[in-house]
């Protein structure tokens, strides 16, 4: 009997170190996962036209921004605008005292009636001196003496006119106008101030904030495409909210800065935009958006299709339910888009989530997610 079991055990080794012997079991669980359809959710390539965008940040600045000072020296009388109210250009904003003014008026107005009274008493006699003249009554001296006379009060009389309109100009700087359309901020000073032309503070200050105006920046790797974009004609600017969701308002490129920020290695340019609803404010922040073309046919999968190995970038693409890798070349990221040159076509199907789990030749179970995305 115990010669028995020790043979029993001994062709039991043998069995399992040369002929593997129960190995098949133990392999068949692996061999069954490994076959299994890998889940991946998919969306076939399609052509579309596609906006090219150059996305920056930028800033919300007023078109205009002037500060409303006095441009003579007096008691301010009266404010008549209200705080944050739209004027047009030449609306009254304030009246200083303007009794001064109008005395320096009446004063030059009364030496310029003195001065033409002498001016005419004046040629009257250098006529008369003249006929005197004509009869050797009195000697030339005389003469030149009346006709120098008439010269020098002639001048007088025109400092009296210049003296005048000098009288005029502070009488109508007395009224304090909107130079230009906009509206007005905080006010600065209040009736009853005594106000200089040289006060720095100024009475109130109006911005212009329609038409507005957006700066904002750009990579400097940019510069061709811009340059490019605006030699083929005027482009479009976007202007979007702090979360680039809701769109502010649409405008025009009007200028790129003449040099690049060598600190920051960026572009800065400027674009107009009307503002109506005045949902575009002075310093506000915002997310800019460049159009510089429309892309005809342009062929766009969701970003989550790009895959990048050693060897550049590749798409998993499903054909009879089995994956294998393509090399594609990427033009640009648009958003959570991806804008494809070469490498996927119409019709193609490619892997937009679960590529962690796959390798070439894998078999999949597809659940699609639509034809492209949106761009």
């Amino acid at each position: 009997m115990v010669l028995m079991a020790s043979r029993s055990l001994v062709l039991s080794a043998i069995c399992v170190t040369v002929l593997g012997c129960g190995r098949g079991k133990e392999k068949a669980p692996a061999e069954a996962a490994a076959s299994r359809p890998v889940p991946v959710s998919t969306v076939v390539v399609a052509q579309r036209d596609v906006p090219i965008y150059l996305d920056g940040l930028g800033t919300v600045t007023a078109w205009k921004t002037v500060t409303v000072r006095s441009q003579v020296d007096g008691k301010l009388d009266k404010v008549l605008f209200r705080e944050g109210q739209r004027v047009k250009q030449g609306d009254l904003l304030a009246q200083i005292d303007p009794r001064p003014f109008a005395a320096q008026l009446h004063q030059a107005e009364g030496a310029q009636a003195r001065d033409e009274a002498l001016v005419g008493n004046s040629k009257l006699n250098l006529d008369r001196y003249a006929k005197l003249r004509e009869q050797n009554l009195i000697a030339q001296q005389a003469v030149d003496d009346q006709r120098a006379m008439v010269a020098q009060q002639e001048g007088a009389l025109a400092v009296d006119r210049a003296q005048i309109e000098t009288a005029k100009l502070n009488l109508s700087y007395s009224r304090i106008v909107a130079p230009i359309e906009g509206v007005t901020g905080v006010r600065l000073v209040d009736e009853g101030n005594l106000v200089r032309a040289n006060d720095a503070t100024g009475i109130v200050i109006v911005t212009q904030i329609d038409p507005i105006a957006v700066f904002f920046t750009l990579p400097e790797d940019d510069l061709h495409r811009v340059t490019e974009g605006m030699n083929a004609g005027q482009l479009t600017v976007e202007a979007y909210d702090r979360e680039g969701e809701k769109l502010l308002g649409t405008g025009k490129l009007l200028v790129l800065d003449n040099q690049i920020n060598q600190a920051t290695a960026t572009l800065r340019l400027k674009a107009q935009f009307e503002n109506p609803k005045q949902l575009l404010w002075p310093n506000q922040f915002i997310k800019a958006r460049l159009l510089l073309s429309l892309r005809k046919n342009a062929i766009l999968v969701p970003a989550t299709a790009v895959q990048r190995g050693p060897k550049g970038t590749f798409a998993y693409v499903v054909k009879d339910d089995v994956a294998n890798p393509r090399p594609i070349e990427v033009e640009q990221l648009l958003r959570d888009q991806a804008l494809i040159t070469s490498g996927l076509h119409v019709g193609d199907e490619v892997v937009i989530e679960g590529q962690n789990q796959l390798k070439p030749g894998a078999k999949v179970q597809k659940s699609k997610s639509g034809a492209g995305g949106k761009p």
